[in-house]
């Protein structure tokens, strides 16, 4: 299945918010440029992101001079799935059109030939409940403790530079 590259984006930024956010129970914000600068992204397209993500209560929204994003929940009760819906929405990656109804496809056809469903879209939406199920039994924290400690420790120390070039 694909999905937009904001869920990568998404993704990514709640990991590194798990990373630099330590275990305090409401940690420091993260500024969205830092986010964006960490990846090198488009600000103002990671805060549409970032705003999908915070409408899902996924992430808490702080403003002001020291504000930013957090989690709004502890990473084990965030799923990827979670994250995906946030992003690309409720609505089923794959939408039967109904071809075989069209054009010399339909000549011919009976009456109750059309009345279900055709087996590509039977087969699509089997896949995509598949892909829903696994997406949904991996949490953040599941990623976030496969990652290796290089790559945590890497994120950190870029974190803490950007936090002391812009504040």
């Amino acid at each position: 299945m694909r999905t937009s590259e904001g869920v990568e984006w998404a993704l990514h930024c709640c990991l590194t918010l798990v990373w630099v956010g330590g275990a305090e129970a409401a940690p420091e914000p993260v500024p969205s440029a830092r986010l964006a600068a960490m990846f090198e992204l488009s600000p103002t397209y990671l805060n549409k992101v970032l705003q999908r993500l915070t409408r899902a209560g996924l992430l808490t929204s702080v403003s002001g001079p020291r504000g930013g994003v957090r989690l709004a929940r502890a990473p084990e009760r965030i799923t990827v799935m979670d994250v995906v819906a946030a992003v690309e929405g409720p609505d089923p990656l794959f939408a039967c059109a109904e071809i075989r109804q069209r054009g010399a496809s339909a000549v011919g056809a009976g009456p109750r030939e059309f009345a279900r469903p055709c087996g590509v879209a039977g087969a699509m939406r089997r896949a995509e409940l598949a892909w829903r199920r696994e997406l949904s039994a991996q949490t953040v924290a599941d990623l976030a403790a496969a990652a290796s400690a290089a790559s945590v420790s890497r994120v950190r120390a870029n974190h803490a530079r950007l936090a002391g070039r812009s504040g």
